[in-house]
Parts: C-alpha cells; sequence; structure tokens
C-alpha cells in the first residue's frame, strides 16, 4: 500500500487554527498533560524549545493566573499577552545556559519539558545523537532545579542511546513513560518519555 503523503493541512492542524493554538504541535502536550496528570493550578513550569508557544498556550491554562511559566527558543516568542509567562531568545547549547535561564526565573520548578529538537542531517545516527543531547540538556534542569516529586517530559528520536537515558531518567523519577502523542506525524521517529514524581 502506498504510503500518505504527508498534509499540511491535516485534522491537528485545522483543530489548532480552529482553536486558536500556534501550532498542531499543543496538542501533544495536552494529550500527555491529560493522560498523567502533569500540570496543576500555581505551578512553575519551563518550556525549552518553546517556539511558536503553542505548548505555553496549553501549559498556561492548565496552571492558571498563579502559575508561573518560562519559555525559551533559538528563536523569538510571539507575546502572548498573559503577566505570567516570560519567554527569551537561548541557545540551550550556550555554556552559559544555565546561569542565563537562572537569572530568566530563578527558583525551583515544578515541570520541565522539553520539545527541543536537533537541525536534522538525514544522517540518522547524527540526528539522534544530537537529539539526545538536547533531552539531556533539559535532564540536567530537571536535576538541578525540579522539586521533589516534580515532573519532566522530553521530546526526542529513538534510537542510539535512548535506552541508556531512559536508565538515567529512572533513576531520578519513580515512574517513567513513552509517548507516541496522537498529533504526531506518521513518518516522525519522534516520542516523548515522561518522567514522574521526581525522587
Amino acid at each position: 500500500m502506498a504510503k500518505r503523503p504527508y498534509q499540511p493541512k491535516d485534522y491537528f492542524f485545522r483543530k489548532a487554527k480552529e482553536e486558536g493554538l500556534r501550532a498542531r504541535s499543543a496538542f501533544k502536550i495536552d494529550e500527555i498533560a491529560r493522560r498523567f496528570t502533569i500540570f496543576k493550578k500555581g505551578q512553575t513550569v519551563i518550556d525549552l524549545g518553546a517556539a511558536p508557544g503553542g505548548f505555553l498556550q496549553i501549559i498556561l491554562n492548565e496552571v492558571g493566573p498563579t502559575g508561573h511559566v518560562v519559555g525559551v527558543d533559538l528563536a523569538a516568542i510571539k507575546s502572548l499577552g498573559r503577566p505570567n509567562v516570560k519567554t527569551a531568545v537561548m541557545d540551550v547549547l550556550a555554556d552559559d545556559f544555565a546561569k542565563q535561564l537562572e537569572a530568566l526565573h530563578p527558583g525551583p520548578v515544578d515541570v520541565v519539558v522539553s520539545d527541543l529538537a536537533p537541525k536534522t542531517t538525514g544522517v540518522k545516527d547524527v540526528d539522534e545523537a544530537r537529539s539526545l543531547r538536547l533531552a539531556g540538556i533539559a535532564l540536567d534542569v530537571a536535576r538541578v532545579r525540579g522539586v521533589q516529586g516534580g515532573h519532566f517530559i522530553a521530546k526526542l528520536f529513538m534510537g542510539g542511546d535512548f535506552e541508556q537515558f531512559r536508565t538515567d531518567l529512572r533513576a531520578l523519577f519513580s515512574d517513567v513513560k513513552v509517548v507516541r502523542p496522537e498529533a504526531t506525524r506518521g513518518a516522525s521517529m519522534e516520542i516523548y518519555l515522561v518522567g514522574l514524581k521526581k525522587r
């Protein structure tokens, strides 16, 4: 059977437009959040790889006006018009990234979310390694800044040292889930690892 071509105006694309969401990917974080009860009112959440802001829109609704949300990306994120969200242009691969993030929002964090993705080369091993490196940076943020009982969500490409990364996650969190959200495109290699209840 012939593979269906990628259709940019698919169901989730149309649904995102209808609901005023900035990206179809918003439905990925929405599904994960609901399946595992990730977010609560008043939480502090860091979203890495946040542009154009689809994840931020979902997270802001979940944490409510008493929550605090921080979104960073290499691309600028258009204002969301909410007083309790800060966004900044940052490179997570910069040597002083942890310091920059601390300056933007000091203190503990309830949930670290990473939708970071490398610029793909088409070389599977290289892309997997780059994806894991980005997920590792996000995990370092959760390790250092995450509260006990907090959660972690990271997108990555399955393969390479994936199993080692999952082992590292299991050492830090009480439960670890592998999720491929419904809104993930058919040909995509991406999955999400969810770490629940930081030890």
